[in-house]
């Protein structure tokens, strides 16, 4: 599933420069997806976009989101409920110019 930023988020801003898929913005500001820009899906604090979250798979073993977090508002969306599988092709889809290792409990908190 994907990661989803709850309302106890103070936008401290730890959270943004730790996805490596750039999928957390600020408050209020336009996100991008596939060269298209969108509403913001939050003007109140920090949100992610569900559609580029791999929940870090392929990247590492935990959400990095959630490890930076002073407040632990950044939580598994119950409404975005995703497979290892999913996620990682999603990752891969993201990044074409890297090449993914094997998915193991240091790239998938799923191998934990």
């Amino acid at each position: 599933m994907s990661t989803m930023i709850t309302e106890e988020c103070i936008n401290c801003g730890a959270c943004e420069p730790e996805c490596p898929n750039t999928a957390i913005y600020a408050g209020g500001v336009q996100y991008e997806l596939d060269g298209k820009m969108s509403d913001a899906l939050s003007n109140d604090f920090y949100y992610i976009v569900p559609e580029k979250c791999t929940e870090c798979v392929g990247h590492f073993d935990q959400e990095q989101c959630a490890a930076v977090c002073p407040v632990d508002c950044c939580v598994a969306d119950p409404n975005h409920v995703e497979t290892e599988e999913v996620l990682s092709v999603r990752a891969k889809k993201i990044h074409p110019e890297k090449e993914f290792a094997e998915l193991s409990a240091s790239t998938s908190h799923f191998r934990k």
